[in-house]
């Protein structure tokens, strides 16, 4: 072996121990979990809670920083463009990484190739609901007064594109049937209408809705999840009441940039699967009305390229665009 050989040989083993020291010492600085989108939201919570569990499992500070804009684009393309080092993380969605690949004309990144995923955190099911006077109980009344009407009946949004448009979108689809898409800027702006009954229906997050049904403002008609939700026992799925295969809950998973070291993804991910598994967890999120969901880094990355497929069809058969 030339003495040029046993140095780049001395080189490589020393850059592997070094590598292996500086994953034994991570993290040794805060870490930073970039939301999206406003502080308040349910993606918002979400990161919230994780950054307190890590920081209590690494001793180290886990700050959240919203950065909202362009339906989440502008912070997920911050993290995408973020130095691959395990200090910096996104709290993506299904609208971060799945809808808005079709319904953007021009993205700013790459959902699959930009991003090393971390873990599915929680899915959130969308509840199809209406006034109490709506002479509508079930998913079959819907459907029936539905196509009898032809185009008459309205669903509310929370704006074109969003995954509450798309699970009314997806509705349609698979129901084969015609109703009026009336989008508003935001949920709350949304709600009155549909809680007087100027507008039909509308299949909102849980964590919005939750409060008027209690309050006996709002019924719940079904939910879009594969499953019924904890917290609405008695509520059925649209899939079970008539629509198989219907599923469109919205959902909040932890990513990092793409190149982040795979012993740094699999750590932060193993605590975040621990994280799920707690008492204390499970009912934090069983109150926004969430499922604590926790996946390996394979299994998040199968399901937003399934996501991906998934939206791009109902927003392609939707007309839907950004606003």
């Amino acid at each position: 072996m030339t003495s040029l050989c046993k140095r780049a040989l001395l080189a490589g083993l020393g850059a592997l121990s070094l590598s292996a020291a500086a994953f034994a010492q991570y993290p040794n600085k805060p870490i930073k979990i970039i939301v999206p989108f406003l502080a308040g939201g349910t993606t918002d919570i979400m990161a919230r809670a994780v950054a307190a569990d890590l920081q209590k499992a690494f001793g180290q500070a886990v700050v959240v920083e919203n950065r909202a804009g362009a339906g989440g684009n502008i912070g997920a393309d911050a993290v995408a463009k973020s130095a691959p080092d395990g200090y910096t993380f996104l709290m993506g969605t299904v609208g971060t990484h799945a809808i808005n690949m079709a319904l953007y004309a021009k993205m700013p990144y790459d959902a699959v190739k930009d991003f090393a995923p971390v873990s599915l955190v929680a899915a959130v099911p969308n509840i199809l609901v209406a006034t109490p006077s709506f002479p509508v109980n079930s998913v079959k009344e819907l459907i029936d007064l539905a196509k009898k009407e032809d185009g008459k009946l309205t669903f509310a949004s929370s704006g074109s594109g969003t995954s509450i448009h798309l699970s009314g979108e997806l509705f349609k689809q698979l129901a084969g049937v015609q109703m009026t898409h009336v989008p508003y800027k935001g949920s709350s702006a949304a709600l009155p209408d549909v809680m007087s009954g100027q507008v039909n229906v509308m299949f909102d997050n849980a964590p919005s809705v939750m409060p008027h049904i209690k309050g006996g403002k709002l019924k719940a008609i079904a939910v879009t999840s594969g499953k019924r939700a904890p917290a609405l026992p008695n509520v059925p799925t649209i899939a079970e009441s008539g629509l198989p295969g219907f599923e469109a809950s919205s959902w909040f998973g932890l990513l990092a940039p793409a190149g982040t070291p795979k012993e740094i993804v699999e750590k932060v991910s193993a605590q975040i699967q621990k994280m799920l598994q707690t008492p204390e967890m499970k009912e934090r999120l069983a109150s926004q009305g969430a499922d604590g969901v926790g996946n390996t880094p394979e299994q998040f990355a199968a399901h937003i390229k399934t996501e991906i497929d998934k939206w791009a069809k109902v927003v392609k058969a939707s007309g839907a665009k950004a606003d």
